[in-house]
């Protein structure tokens, strides 16, 4: 497991991340389709908290996306680099997640976030953050529409209704199993939106939720219980320490 540090220069204020965002907004590419779906690699990302003990830990893990077998997995730890501020929380993940890319052993390909690209109120989410940073395609499939609204798709599995912010689609709300809750589809970076949501489905032959995210989730809930256990016994170099910056955490710095 990697352990990463705050970067240096890392937003402490609401003000400064929303800064951030605006700064980063403009880098945002929407016009390029990405990757065939089921093609390639796919890499799901997830992160768990330990507010308490303020520790973040984030996974990654790459699938084949035909077959959606497992072809890599990484985890990080770090200390929760901000607060939580709906709005923001990729402020609080960034580095972690930025830190498990980096140690995977093969290309991610597609990136698959737990929760939103566009459609999020400053049209930033943590998906396209991510895709910003690292260059890659990313997307977001995110559990609840936050703040949007959208008509119930049909009961059909594959229907799929527009997520709206006024009269802009800033994503969909896409089912993936027959009557039940869809997930809600947005844009991160370098995805069109019609691809973004066949990449969803493609990810989601049997459950809910896509194999990318149920995967990280699952890695990252054992990589969080794993270090508390370590740190409660004393084992050095698990918990969040002051290592030297990957080249992408430097990259963060504003």
């Amino acid at each position: 497991m990697t352990t990463v540090s705050i970067p240096a220069g890392w937003p402490a204020t609401e003000e400064e991340a929303r800064a951030v965002q605006d700064e980063l907004r403009a880098s945002v590419v929407l016009d390029e389709p990405g990757p065939p779906p089921g093609t390639g690699h796919v890499t799901g990302v997830d992160v768990a908290y330990d507010d308490d003990r303020d520790v973040v830990v984030a996974a990654a893990v790459v699938l084949d996306a035909a077959s959606l077998d497992v072809l890599a997995e990484a985890t990080a730890v770090g200390r929760i680099s901000f607060p939580y501020v709906p709005g923001l929380l990729a402020f609080r993940e960034i580095p972690t997640v930025l830190a498990a890319l980096d140690a995977l052993p093969c290309a991610p390909g597609l990136v698959v976030c737990d929760g939103y690209g566009l459609a999020h109120p400053r049209r930033f989410g943590l998906a396209s953050h991510l895709g910003v940073l690292t260059g890659l395609p990313t997307i977001g499939v995110a559990k609840n529409p936050f703040t949007f609204t959208y008509a119930e798709p049909a009961a059909a599995r594959g229907s799929a209704a527009p997520l709206l912010a006024g009269d802009d689609e800033v994503g969909r709300a896409l089912r993936t199993r027959a009557g039940v809750k869809p997930v809600f589809v947005s844009v991160g970076h370098r995805v069109s939106l019609d691809n973004a949501c066949a990449h969803t489905l493609a990810l989601a032959p049997e459950f809910r939720l896509p194999e990318t995210t149920r995967r990280a989730d699952a890695l990252c809930r054992r990589a969080l219980e794993e270090a508390l256990r370590e740190a409660s016994q004393g084992t050095s170099g698990t918990m969040p320490g002051t290592p030297q910056e990957t080249p992408q955490e430097s990259a963060t710095r504003h």
